[in-house]
C-alpha cells in the first residue's frame, strides 16, 4: 500500500524537511509526497481502493499502536493507497471533512504545517516499525 502525504505549501530546505526526509527514507512501505500551493491546485485523482486521512483539529487523537493497526488493517484489506492530507492555514471545511475516511489530530494544540508534516512522517515510520514487529518505543 502506498503511503502518500499530500500537503499544502512548500517545505523547501528547512529543519522540518530534514526530519521528513530522515523518517521517510526509513519507511518499509512505498511512499510519495505531493506538495500543493497554499491556495488552488487540485488533489491528484484518487485511485480505486484509496483511504483518505485528514490531519484536522477536529480529528481523533490516536496512539501510535492504534494508528499502526489502522494502517495495517487497510493494507491487509487490499487498499492500494492511503492519503494523508495536510491543509493550508485555514485547515479543511466541513464538506472536505465529510469526504475523509478518518480525521486525526496531533493533540489539542495548533502545530505549524511544516511541523505537522515532520510529525506525520515520524508516525508513519513508527507505524511501519510496529507492523514489522520492531520495538517502536526504543528506536530513534
Amino acid at each position: 500500500m502506498l503511503l502518500h502525504i499530500i500537503a499544502r505549501g512548500k517545505i523547501g530546505r528547512s529543519p522540518e524537511a530534514d526530519l521528513v526526509d530522515r523518517y521517510t527514507k526509513r519507511l518499509t512501505m512505498p511512499f510519495r509526497i505531493t506538495e500543493l500551493p497554499d491556495r488552488g491546485g487540485r488533489l491528484p485523482p484518487a485511485p480505486p481502493g484509496c483511504v483518505t486521512v485528514m490531519l484536522d483539529e477536529k480529528g481523533k487523537q490516536l496512539g501510535s499502536l492504534d494508528f499502526a493497526r489502522r494502517i495495517g488493517g487497510w493494507r491487509d484489506d487490499g487498499k492500494r493507497e492511503c492519503r494523508f492530507l495536510i491543509g493550508a492555514a485555514d485547515g479543511f471545511d466541513d464538506m472536505e471533512r465529510d469526504h475523509a475516511d478518518l480525521l486525526i489530530a496531533f493533540g489539542a494544540m495548533t502545530w505549524p504545517h511544516m511541523m505537522a508534516r515532520a510529525m506525520l512522517a515520524e508516525q508513519l515510520w513508527r507505524a511501519c516499525s510496529i507492523l514489522a514487529g520492531h520495538p517502536y518505543h526504543r528506536e530513534g
